[in-house]
């Protein structure tokens, strides 16, 4: 009788998983036909694309195949190396000072005090605007002849400097900017880290007589590496795609001294309607952020089991 009564309960119990499970896939279906259409068609089309020769100002012209040729284009194209330096010194700029500085700010607000919460709130306000109001609002700001940057600059005796007219400043101008935007959410990110850290283990830090310094090298930082990878991941496969602010703001200019990878597809793509061609920077694009990514999804890991 028990042994009926169990296997009673087990066929139930795996009814019931199959049940979940048809459940679970009914939820997911529409999602997943959803990504499908709107991702992985756009993406197997371009793979598809970027082995022709196709320019779109030719609506009569066929598509030509040509192999290779637009992945063999890439490593005689000297714009592209210049817009893929400027992209990685932009990213890997970028994201340090992003993840330095949002971290000390993280730390300052990690408090459940009221004027903390306001400051927060506060702080959060560069973070929710727009990429594109962001651009417009620091084009004007940082205008060398009417930006208030330079007149408030001018009370402290600085010559006006052209911010965004010259090779020298334009590449730290959209640097500074992004850092600007993106801080808050760094240190919002950090400072639920932080948060969810053992009250215990630093109090006891506390008790032994370690300092503030030691604490943090040999305590905090260990334990929120994980939270930090996954931040700086995420921050640098954003940081190359920037496209938005930097295209309001200079246009990859002066010259190709902001050039971005996004910017520079995109011109490829619908100002010299070069289609195959840009399909295959795209493509190129994708699976090098892929590779990024799985890198430092590989790295977290590593950091969870040694911690």
């Amino acid at each position: 009788m028990a042994a009926k009564n169990r296997a009673k309960g087990t066929g139930a119990a795996r009814k019931k998983r199959r049940g979940d499970r048809f459940a679970s896939w009914m939820f997911l279906t529409p999602t997943l036909i959803f990504l499908g259409i709107t991702a992985l068609l756009p993406l197997l089309y371009s793979v598809y694309l970027s082995f022709f020769k196709l320019k779109l100002n030719l609506p009569n012209a066929d598509p030509e195949f040509i192999g290779l040729g637009n992945y063999i284009q890439m490593f005689t194209d000297s714009t592209l190396r210049t817009s893929a330096g400027n992209t990685l010194l932009f990213a890997v700029v970028s994201v340090a000072l992003e993840v330095i500085i949002g971290l000390f700010v993280a730390m300052a607000l990690c408090s459940d005090k009221m004027w903390a919460r306001i400051c927060t709130s506060v702080f959060l306000i560069p973070m929710i605007m727009a990429p594109v109001a962001v651009g417009t609002l620091w084009r004007m700001m940082l205008d060398s002849s009417t930006g208030i940057v330079n007149y408030l600059l001018g009370f402290l005796g600085v010559p006006s400097i052209t911010w965004l007219s010259s090779p020298k400043t334009a590449m730290i101008s959209v640097i500074l900017v992004n850092v600007w935007q993106l801080v808050p959410w760094v240190a919002i990110i950090c400072a639920a880290g932080l948060k969810a850290l053992p009250a215990d283990c630093l109090e006891a830090a506390t008790v032994d007589g370690a300092t503030n310094g030691q604490i943090f090298r040999k305590i905090i930082l260990p334990m929120i590496s994980p939270v930090l990878t996954v931040v700086v991941m995420l921050r640098f496969v954003d940081a190359f795609k920037v496209f938005d602010t930097v295209y309001v703001m200079t246009n990859g200019g002066p010259g190709s001294s902001t050039e971005m990878l996004p910017n520079y597809i995109y011109k490829q793509g619908l100002r010299f309607f070069n289609a195959g061609y840009s399909a295959s920077l795209a493509i190129v694009f994708v699976v090098v952020m892929t590779v990024v990514t799985v890198a430092f999804l590989r790295l977290r890991d590593k950091m969870e089991e040694n911690l």
